[in-house]
């Protein structure tokens, strides 16, 4: 694929995404939001606490998995911070870090808390 068929795919993905955390009961905060350690792909109000989540797109859930690295995580939980500092409840506010992984079929598989405790 093309960088502009992967970014079209990448941005359905999170469509598909959002979608299923909202069948969840989930609202939109920010999507595509761009921090100090770069962009969080959702971020999703679930009561008062805050859902951040990175969407990996792959053929293949595996492959999507495959993806996360260590210092993605890292960059993900410094922008976190930052949005974090512009909530009520600051760096207090409930928080948790999801990964949702899209194959090529379209299939969906989420991780809570995926970036541990």
């Amino acid at each position: 694929m093309n960088g502009a068929t992967n970014h079209h795919a990448g941005l359905s993905a999170e469509d598909r995404v959002a979608d299923e955390y909202a069948r969840h009961g989930l609202t939109i905060a920010a999507r595509r939001w761009r921090g100090p350690g770069g962009e969080v792909d959702l971020i999703l109000r679930q009561g008062a606490a805050l859902v951040f989540v990175e969407v990996k797109k792959s053929r293949d859930l595996a492959g999507a998995a495959a993806r996360i690295t260590r210092r993605q995580m890292d960059r993900i939980m410094t922008s976190a911070a930052a949005f974090l500092a512009g909530e009520p409840g600051g760096q207090d506010t409930e928080v948790r870090f999801d990964v949702a992984l899209v194959d090529g079929m379209g299939r969906i598989a989420r991780i809570e808390n995926a970036f541990g405790a």
